[in-house]
């Protein structure tokens, strides 16, 4: 018999994977038909292709790390909120399932449960980095 943890976790990850394609899918008919007008217009696009992501962003005027969140008026930029949410299931799923730990007074899987949250979080605000960049 499945832990009740292991509904939950299943369940929420369940519902926000539907809910994250769901968002994409919006997001890509917002860019397609054209409901939000694109950062970089479609004729420009071929010129920045072989572009080193660095050239890229520099000649296309693209802030670096969070500050993409001020595009998503833009039809191109929109799709990286659906992305982010896919990407933040996992802190979502564990938030989920911490009070299961808490009632079950189990401290251990509480504390790593915490301990993966934050962790996630601190990694995703860009504080957490390796390499040179």
């Amino acid at each position: 018999m499945k832990e009740k943890e292991e509904i939950i976790y299943g369940k929420t990850l369940s519902l926000c994977v539907k809910l994250g394609i769901f968002l994409l899918i919006t997001s890509f008919i917002v860019y397609i038909f054209g409901i939000l007008p694109p950062y970089i217009p479609i004729e420009n696009l071929s010129k920045y292709w072989a572009m080193p992501s660095e050239k890229y962003l520099k000649s296309a005027n693209i802030p670096s790390g969070w500050s993409w969140i001020s595009l998503t008026k833009f039809g191109d930029f929109l799709n990286f909120i659906p992305i982010v949410f896919l990407s933040a299931i996992t802190i979502i799923c564990f938030l989920a399932i911490l009070p299961i730990f808490y009632k079950k007074k189990d401290k251990t899987y509480l504390f790593l449960a915490i301990l993966q949250v934050i962790i996630l979080l601190l990694a995703a605000s860009g504080i957490l980095t390796t390499g040179s960049h």
